[in-house]
C-alpha cells in the first residue's frame, strides 16, 4: 500500500487519537486495511495533510505514505 484514500487516513486518524485518549501516549503504530503504518510515517502524514488543507482550502484525494530515511513504511500484517 503506498497511499491511503480520505476515508481511510480519516479512519486512521480517528483510531490514533482514540488510543491516546485511552492511553495517553500515542501508539507505535497504525494498521489500515492489513498493513502496519509506523508512528513517524503516520505522524508525517498528519503534518503534510494539515499543511495542505492550510494551503489549498481543501481536503487531498488521497494521502501518500512516503519512507523516512529510506526505511520501509509499510508492513503487512498476517493475521
Amino acid at each position: 500500500m503506498e497511499s491511503l484514500t480520505l476515508e481511510q487516513y480519516r479512519k486512521m486518524v480517528d483510531k490514533v487519537i482514540e488510543f491516546k485518549r485511552l492511553n495517553g501516549d500515542l501508539p507505535k503504530y497504525a494498521v489500515v486495511d492489513g498493513c502496519r503504518i509506523h508512528k513517524r510515517e503516520y505522524i508525517d502524514m498528519i503534518e503534510r495533510v494539515n499543511t495542505f488543507f492550510l494551503q489549498m482550502g481543501r481536503n487531498p484525494g488521497s494521502v501518500d505514505i512516503t519512507p523516512l530515511e529510506d526505511v520501509p513504511v509499510v508492513e503487512t500484517v498476517l493475521i
